[in-house]
């Protein structure tokens, strides 16, 4: 009986998170497909090219950053792909490019789950923005300053793998992508409750909340924090959103958690990709921790003496599942 009752939450908890994201992605989807159909994205990397000549880039490269913003990362790496070889970037180039690629992308998706999570989306929006350019702007400083890394770059991405965009294969591929987002929300929820129950997640907790303690995020979320970090905003949104029905997390701490996500995800695949394109460990790993790490402690330092009135204003959103 033990069981069936684990299994019966299980599943409706998976269909409860896949149905809350799916509301959200499907028509995000279709907005993003019709701003590629129409170009307007190319409008929004114009915009961005004065900020891609501050860190170092071609203003061209503009159009590589909005394209991952509006889209996600494959969309950006297919823009990189068909943009970056005339201008033969060095690596350091290549590396302070990928660096803001991996801190700010596919918003239109995950910031509408950071407002889930119960994050103010224009805060989570100019956080993650402004952050990936700051630390452009300081990782191109220490590449220039010492002069590492001034070589060409090497792009070992195999531009082949990335099917075509017409929109029969648009629709294929998204529906594919839905079933595999399905899959993996009722792996994760399984592997979390899994965990939960032998005792697993207690000893991960007292092992790693000394660190999130010194950055000042409390325990409740320490869970959420490594999934984020190892596989993504949005599998880490959508463990605080289910989370938060069965217990209550402190606002304070779901803001830092989700504020750590944004700046600091996926760090295994993403930063594969990256390494592919011909960016340097040094800055789509090394220097993406350190820079979140330190950020988030600031962060946390400043914000903690606000008053709860103050910080629920310009942090949360007015929809904060949390009570």
């Amino acid at each position: 009986m033990k069981y069936k009752l684990f299994f019966k939450e299980l599943i409706k908890d998976t269909l409860s998170a896949a149905f809350m994201l799916f509301k959200i992605m499907i028509p995000v989807s279709i907005a993003v497909k019709i701003l590629q159909e129409t170009g307007a994205i190319e409008y929004i990397g114009i915009a961005l090219s004065p900020l891609m000549r501050i860190v170092g880039l071609p203003g061209e490269m503009g159009l590589v950053w909005g394209t991952c913003i509006i889209t996600n990362l494959f969309g950006g790496i297919l823009a990189f792909l068909t943009l970056a070889p005339p201008f033969h970037l060095t690596v350091a180039q290549t590396t302070t490019l990928c660096l803001m690629m991996l801190v700010a992308h596919t918003f239109p998706i995950e910031l509408q789950i950071a407002k889930k999570a119960g994050i103010k989306l224009m805060t989570m929006l100019f956080f993650r923005m402004g952050f990936a350019f700051l630390m452009a702007l300081v990782l191109n400083l220490i590449y220039t300053i010492f002069d590492v890394l001034q070589e060409p770059s090497v792009i070992t991405f195999k531009k082949q793998i990335i099917v075509d965009t017409s929109l029969q294969s648009w629709i294929v591929g998204e529906l594919k992508n839905y079933g595999i987002i399905l899959l993996f929300i009722f792996s994760l929820l399984f592997l979390t409750k899994f965990l939960k129950t032998i005792g697993v997640i207690d000893i991960i907790t007292k092992l790693l909340s000394p660190v999130l303690r010194f950055m000042g995020i409390g325990e409740g979320v320490t869970t959420i924090a490594i999934i984020g970090l190892t596989l993504g905003v949005v599998y880490g949104g959508v463990l605080i959103i289910n989370e938060s029905k069965s217990k209550k997390l402190d606002k304070r701490d779901i803001f830092y958690c989700m504020a750590l996500m944004g700046l600091c995800h996926s760090l295994i695949e993403d930063t594969i990709l990256m390494l592919a394109l011909g960016a340097h460990y040094s800055g789509v790993l090394i220097a993406r921790l350190l820079f979140s790490f330190l950020i988030i402690i600031v962060i946390v330092k400043f914000t903690k003496a606000l008053p709860e009135k103050v910080f629920a204003k310009y942090f949360l959103a007015k929809t904060n599942i949390v009570k």
